[in-house]
């Protein structure tokens, strides 16, 4: 009886260790696929370690990295629609 047990066990733990292993390779497999799917693109600013300048929208104020921003009649914006409102009159 104590002999039947032991390879019960023993039988159960190998098949919980090849199921923690095929879900672990299946994970990676998915990262994998994920990664060749969009690759990572590399902005000029953090490809030379430099910091990017940041720029003000002249419509609502947001910050946003220069190269994210629309550059248009001298001012700059952080979108077309903002740049179709044109400047936010202040007072």
């Amino acid at each position: 009886m104590g002999k039947a047990i032991f390879w019960v066990v023993v039988i159960l733990g190998v098949l919980m260790l090849a199921r923690v292993l095929a879900r672990s390779k299946a994970a990676s497999a998915a990262k994998s696929k994920a990664r060749q799917a969009n690759p990572p693109q590399a902005h000029p600013a953090s490809s030379q370690g430099d910091p990017e300048a940041m720029v003000r929208c002249a419509h609502c104020g947001v910050h946003l990295p220069r190269s994210e921003a629309r550059m248009l009649g001298g001012n700059t914006w952080c979108s077309n629609e903002h740049a179709r409102l044109g400047a936010r009159k202040q007072g």
